[in-house]
């Protein structure tokens, strides 16, 4: 049999998706299933990492279910999940404890302490970012200060993928992109003892796991792996990378210069350099090839807002996408289009979850008066989401000449909410037509890997196809202009009040 098909996983913080393509980009096949967050004390966000590979293994055998397709005809499969954060493993690659999740914001105060000993200035120079409470240096720093035993006992410090993909081959290993997340030099790309003392975790040089390139095959599917999933033995696995790099990927953007937003859990606002270009507001990290580097200025602050207010306020909307397998927008467009058809100030921070501003933030929802109604609520919601993009993007902006982006995630596929994104950013903004654009551009590697295509720039254009264009409105512009303004002052009224707010 002629293997034509492609498998990309994508683990995020919630959902974990298998996706199965074919040459063209096409999904064939997709399964979902939904890990749960587990919250044992104020500001720890953890996955019991068993539970992560058993939903993997739900997702892919959905996906194949679904695609009605030989699992023989898979030509190769990639993973990738979500960044930041520690899946500490033993030295045998049995799980040491709970996932720390990129949401996690347990070591906020270790960052407040390296800010004021210099250290996260230092990182900058040294690392190309400054690490966040979610970083891996923050969150294993944690546990070396409050489980010194757990820390003693890691054998290996792996990301969210490169667990599942070790559960696919018995094989530990890490992709540049990931492997840039912390430990790197911004300059050799290759990690560095200087970053290990720098963060007080020289003991863990050891439990670093092995670089490869994204598109290399690290192994194949083992015979347990294929016992679980319904995959075929031997069945080959490359190395993958990081979601948010793997995202370009799938919508096209693979070329210095090209703006891609993802609104996902987490606002993602990216540029590939030929040039390490550092600055404190945005992470720069190793880009999928060696001399190119990928400029992020991301925060968990975009959809899993309108998420979270979907599922608190508009909970028969979501069991009516449910029972009919529709998208939830389609249940309340009519409320938004109608907030959208009057004047409203309503100002709402989409710091659930984190923020651009520090670790201490927290959403919240202002101008609340009598005769709002939900649908102004939910248009708050999505203003401040795009809003919070916008503050990335114009950090982007003041390095890298931007005239157009490219959008995918969340509810870009919803005509009213990246319109949003046109008209207050004043950009071209072309959505894709691929709703799981990071299983795609995962996808696309492994097809690198096995020889299905030359490179990854031929096998993304080979595979991007565009939903639509949407050009900005000058006068939608100019109001969304001043409401970002308020939002922008709102912030600075309420940061004083955030500290005294945090539990």
């Amino acid at each position: 049999m002629v293997a034509t098909h492609l498998l990309g996983i994508d683990s995020g913080l919630t959902v974990t998706k298998a996706v199965l393509f074919d040459l063209h980009g096409k999904a064939v096949g997709i399964g979902r299933a939904e890990a749960p967050q587990l919250f044992s004390a104020p500001g720890h966000v953890e996955r019991d990492m068993a539970t992560v590979w058993s939903v993997a293994v739900e997702a892919i055998r959905t996906c194949l279910a679904n695609s009605g397709v030989d699992p023989a005809s898979i030509a190769g499969i990639g993973v990738t999940g979500h960044g930041d954060g520690v899946y500490p493993l033993r030295r045998d690659g049995t799980p040491l404890g709970k996932a720390v999740l990129s949401l996690d914001s347990r070591a906020v105060d270790i960052v407040g302490d390296w800010q004021h000993a210099g250290v996260l200035a230092r990182s900058l120079e040294l690392t190309g970012q400054q690490p966040s409470q979610a970083a891996p240096a923050a969150v294993l720093a944690w546990i070396k200060e409050h489980q010194p035993d757990r820390y003693a006992d890691i054998g290996w410090a792996v990301s969210c993928k490169d667990w599942l993909r070790f559960q696919l081959t018995g094989i530990v290993a890490t992709d540049t992109t990931e492997a840039s997340v912390s430990f790197t030099n911004v300059n050799t790309q290759t990690y560095d003892p200087a970053v290990l003392s720098l963060f007080g975790l020289d003991e863990l040089a050891t439990a670093l796991p092995p670089i490869l390139a994204v598109t290399d095959v690290v192994g194949t599917v083992t015979a347990a792996a294929a016992g679980d999933t319904g995959l075929v033995p031997g069945t080959p696995v490359v190395t993958g990378l990081h979601d948010v790099t793997a995202s370009a990927i799938g919508t096209g953007c693979v070329k210095p210069g090209q703006l891609c937003l993802i609104a996902g859990t987490y606002s993602i606002n990216e540029v590939i350099s030929s040039q390490p270009a550092l600055d404190a507001r945005w992470f720069c990290r190793n880009g999928f090839r060696p001399g190119e580097w990928n400029n992020m200025a991301i925060s968990p602050a975009s959809s899993a807002n309108s998420e979270w207010i979907m599922h608190q306020f508009f909970r028969d909307a979501v069991e009516l996408a449910n029972e009919t397998g529709a998208s939830v927008f389609n249940f309340v467009d009519d409320e938004v289009a109608a907030a959208f058809g009057h004047e409203s100030r309503l100002i709402y921070h989409p710091f659930l979850f984190g923020s651009p501003r520090g670790g201490e933030a927290s959403a919240s929802l202002i101008g609340l008066q009598g005769w709002h109604r939900r649908g102004d609520v939910l248009r708050a919601v999505f203003e401040g989401i795009v809003f919070n993009h916008k503050e990335h993007v114009d950090v982007l902006r003041t390095r890298f000449p931007v005239t157009a982006a490219t959008l995918a995630g969340g509810g870009a596929r919803n005509p009213m909410f990246s319109q949003l994104f046109s008209d207050a950013l004043d950009l071209e903004i072309t959505v894709v037509d691929q709703e799981e654009v990071g299983a795609l551009g995962v996808a696309l590697a492994a097809g690198v890997g096995v020889g299905r295509y030359p490179s990854i720039d031929a096998a993304s254009t080979a595979t991007r196809r565009v939903l639509h264009r949407l050009y900005p409105d000058r006068d939608r512009h100019r109001d969304l202009s001043a409401a970002y303004k308020r939002y922008q002052e709102a912030i600075e009224r309420v940061a004083p009040l955030w500290h005294a707010l945090r539990i």
